[in-house]
């Protein structure tokens, strides 16, 4: 189920502009999946895909917003079953204390229940920093980074505490702990006094 309430300017038959678009996907049971809202945007009649500008996305659970993502662009396609975002891409949680993801890029098969994000990974909180090119969020809350990782622990005053590379780890953003896993048993660490 489909819900838009879309400003349209008729370009062409191919191609739709949307001024202020502001849509919401439920699936079949009735219940909010997701929403989106771009300032500005198109929608091609042949592709039946939606360009979307500056959009930011809302990622329900239960009726709740888990996620909220932004970016510079995003496509809607697939009979809006896969969303990619792609430029500056930010991913935040909605706890009291903000666990942010950015990456690159941002892919989304909605039939799926992953979040596949690329390219300079960067997730932050108020206590850590981890880093690496590629990172998958699964829908039990663990977000599993690919190697290489950086994992950085930061003090009270926002300095770095010690340092930790990996080949993978994985965060979970539920107990908010983190482990690191690699083939060859090999994890570096570096301490700061």
């Amino acid at each position: 189920m489909l819900s838009c309430a879309p400003n349209v300017i008729d370009e062409n038959k191919i191609t739709q502009k949307i001024d202020s678009l502001n849509m919401n996907i439920f699936s079949k049971t009735g219940e909010k999946i997701y929403s989106i809202t771009s300032p500005n945007s198109s929608f091609n009649n042949i592709k039946l895909k939606f360009e979307l500008k500056k959009p930011i996305i809302n990622i329900f659970d239960g009726g709740e917003i888990k996620y909220i993502i932004s970016s510079e662009e995003s496509t809607l396609s697939d009979n809006n079953k896969l969303l990619k975002l792609k430029g500056n891409v930010k991913l935040k949680t909605l706890k009291q204390y903000e666990d942010i993801l950015y990456a690159d890029k941002f892919i989304w098969n909605i039939e799926k229940t992953n979040y596949l994000l690329e390219g300079n990974i960067r997730f932050e909180n108020q206590n850590i920093i981890l880093n690496s090119g590629k990172a998958i969020l699964g829908s039990d809350n663990i977000i599993e980074f690919f190697n290489p990782v950086k994992y950085i622990i930061r003090d009270q005053n926002n300095d770095n505490k010690y340092e930790i590379n990996s080949e993978n780890a994985y965060y979970n953003l539920n107990t908010e702990s983190v482990s690191f896993k690699a083939k060859d048993k090999r994890v570096k660490s570096i301490i700061y006094f």
